[in-house]
């Protein structure tokens, strides 16, 4: 069998995220540690065994784990492949302490579109410039979070509130290339972070993250029209560099931005 040990660490640029984790691990055993922050656990391939307050607990596939801050924990693989996992630290801005104990109580949560939806952020969370679309899934994933751990603390989703929706268009629209944190748009529209993310969803089918690059690569198409190199049009509609900007450009038109240059006439 190859001993493997390989990590990966990084902290981004997401209000609450203290630093994303990733991990293959053969025959590494955790001791007996705490952490201050809390951690939010999907594991890919294998299994992890853990103790957490002198209980025994598993990370079945479709399984996310969260261990609360300040309570003992270890962990060991479950078969002699060892395990692939993906973790993050979050700071108690984003759940607050109030949490520790119904998490220790429940630390594995089977919820397949939860354990989705964390796949989605470490997805957003590896690519620099895409800081709305990670903040906006974190939101929405420690409201599910919240909701399992004190589920009659949680109201029904709220309808769509269009001229809420409207304000935060438009304030997109505005900072398109600044950009815009979930933070201070929830700030200047007075709205609560998730409520805002839900709202702008329901009233346009679309989040807001992928409104603004949409719009960003809109703009980028009119710019390479009229022959403007990619790596100056990634500067001049938002993106966080050219390779940031060739990823949407190819999801939404279908081309690299090089080539869609070329084609014109």
């Amino acid at each position: 069998m190859v001993v493997r040990r390989e990590v990966s660490a990084w902290r981004p640029r997401v209000p609450g995220v203290v630093e994303v984790f990733h991990a293959h691990f053969t025959e590494y055993a955790y001791p007996m540690h705490v952490h201050d922050a809390w951690t939010l656990l999907i594991v890919d391939d294998g299994a992890v065994r853990y103790d957490l307050d002198r209980h025994e607990h598993g990370t079945p596939h479709d399984t996310v784990s969260l261990l609360p801050p300040h309570v003992p924990h270890n962990g060991s693989p479950v078969t002699e492949h060892g395990f692939r996992k993906r973790v993050l630290y979050l700071d108690l801005s984003r759940l607050d302490e109030s949490l520790i104990g119904p998490a220790v109580d429940e630390p594995d949560l089977v919820d397949p579109v939860l354990r989705l939806r964390v796949g989605q952020l470490h997805t957003a969370l590896a690519h620099p410039g895409d800081e709305l679309e990670a903040e906006s899934r974190l939101t929405l994933i420690g409201e599910r979070l919240r909701g399992h751990l004190r589920p009659r603390l949680v109201e029904d989703a709220p309808q769509a509130d269009r001229p809420l929706a409207r304000r935060l268009r438009e304030l997109l629209d505005e900072r398109l290339v600044r950009g815009i944190d979930l933070a201070e748009a929830a700030r200047l529209v007075h709205a609560h972070p998730a409520h805002l993310v839900r709202a702008f969803s329901g009233a346009f089918g679309i989040a807001p993250h992928q409104y603004l690059m949409s719009r960003r690569v809109d703009r980028a198409r009119r710019l390479l029209l009229a022959g403007r190199p990619p790596g100056e049009v990634a500067a001049a509609t938002g993106f966080y560099d050219q390779s940031h900007l060739t990823r949407h450009f190819k999801r939404l038109v279908g081309v690299t931005p090089g080539r869609y240059r070329v084609s014109s006439r």
